[in-house]
């Protein structure tokens, strides 16, 4: 018996996902909530964004990725009591992870560090020197701490 071939249906002018020929593909979105108490929850993200941007983005924007998410989360979960929802947003050109917290505390104010600060209070430091763009938002309930990375896999 003969194979049938698979067809694919074109509507439209748009490809067989529903773009057309040319167009450009729509971000692909990571979205996880983390618990106040899912203290290991910081290891679990990194390891999902590094599977998320395997195929998206090089190896030197993964890893500053990864650190940076770290420090996001990590943040979150010490200086708020109500856990955090991450979603990271990627395209060709640009990386954007967003970190939300729901604490009605005021939004952070960086600072730098002194010798005497061990390892604490880095964090915001970090995201300012290594991402390309970044912020925080307030939002209605907690706000969004969010950085980019311009590049991505061409």
């Amino acid at each position: 018996m003969a194979k049938r071939q698979k067809r694919t249906t074109v509507i439209e002018g748009r490809g067989p996902r529903g773009r057309r020929p040319g167009e450009a593909s729509p971000p692909a979105r990571m979205r996880r909530r983390v618990g106040h108490t899912e203290r290991s929850a910081v290891g679990e993200v990194r390891r999902e964004l590094r599977e998320f941007l395997r195929h998206r983005s090089d190896e030197e924007e993964t890893e500053a990725a990864e650190l940076l998410v770290s420090e996001l989360v990590t943040n979150a979960l010490i200086h708020t009591r109500h856990g955090a929802v991450v979603t990271a947003t990627a395209t060709r050109a640009r990386l954007r992870v967003e970190v939300q917290d729901f604490a009605s505390e005021g939004l952070p104010a960086p600072y730098v560090p002194n010798a005497d600060d061990g390892t604490h209070g880095r964090g915001l430091v970090l995201v300012r020197s290594l991402a390309d763009a970044w912020g925080v938002e307030a939002q209605g309930l907690g706000k969004v701490v969010w950085f980019e990375l311009h590049g991505g896999r061409p």
